[in-house]
């Protein structure tokens, strides 16, 4: 398990009173929080909670309706496309191009994201090796394990070397086995680059063994943040973090918004085919 006194004191992510609405829905309502230098920081909350569209515009990918943040110094509204550079997003969707090689891909993210030329090639090689996949470089990728296309996908995130990784559900649809490899892909590039991690997931053994610290969300708002450690000990001896979740958050009916059977159908049909 990660500790806390692990951390820098330096802010590399700043939210103040963010909010978004669509029409009547508040799906973000006044979320404030910081992020530390090297931290993973984890999301977790029911389904419509809010947590991939306070991700969504904190990535650029969906303007606030009122409040501010910054990334690495950034403001996500005044300066977007500085904010861009400082970060890496890994979203929950399938984002690999499964016609193309694992080297093709990383080429393609390579010249996205404006990688000179003559780094391209070693930038790539390093990349591949580090996620371990070197050997599969020149296989479609259609042909790649769930994990496999986690690991690349991550890999495609960190060519332009962000100093924020977002990750939304890295681990949804694979096995334990991949999901640590894929943790401990993760936990590697924390150490070598002092990397910050905002995480969502449904996990709670992995937000307990791998975040530093965790906000739960619900509707919108932020109802509670600490370490794993602290949110357990709030409830009681011997206290999980499913505890910690039934007790502050419950079972609401309108939290089936982002689980719509079409995106259950999809999300299953995709675990089944990469898995």
């Amino acid at each position: 398990m990660l500790m806390p006194d692990a951390l820098s004191s330096e802010t590399v992510v700043e939210v103040r009173d963010l909010t978004r609405r669509f029409g009547d829905l508040v799906a973000v309502d006044q979320v404030s929080l910081t992020v530390g230098r090297s931290e993973i920081f984890g999301l977790m909350g029911p389904n419509g909670a809010g947590k991939s569209t306070l991700i969504r515009m904190l990535t650029t990918l969906l303007p606030p309706t009122s409040g501010a943040a910054t990334v690495a110094g950034y403001d996500v509204v005044r300066q977007p496309a500085e904010v861009r550079r400082q970060l890496g997003y890994v979203p929950q969707l399938l984002s690999a191009d499964g016609s193309l090689t694992g080297y093709e891909n990383l080429l393609l993210s390579a010249r996205l994201y404006g990688i000179p030329r003559k780094e391209r090639a070693e930038r790539i090689a390093r990349a591949l090796a580090r996620m371990d996949l070197a050997g599969a470089a020149n296989h479609l990728v259609a042909h790649y394990s769930g994990g496999m296309i986690r690991r690349l996908e991550i890999a495609q995130s960190l060519l332009h070397r962000p100093k924020v990784l977002f990750l939304d559900e890295p681990t949804v649809g694979l096995d334990p086995a991949a999901r640590e490899i894929v943790w401990h892909r993760l936990l590697d590039l924390r150490e070598s680059f002092q990397t910050t991690m905002i995480v969502t997931t449904h996990r709670m053994d992995e937000i307990d063994e791998y975040c530093h610290r965790v906000a739960l969300i619900d509707r919108g708002r932020i109802v509670a943040t600490g370490t794993p450690a602290e949110l357990k000990a709030g409830i009681g001896p011997g206290a999980t973090l499913d505890d910690v979740f039934i007790r502050l958050v419950g079972a609401h009916d309108d939290h089936e918004t982002e689980g719509e059977y079409g995106a259950v159908r999809r999300e299953r049909r995709a675990a089944q085919k990469h898995g």
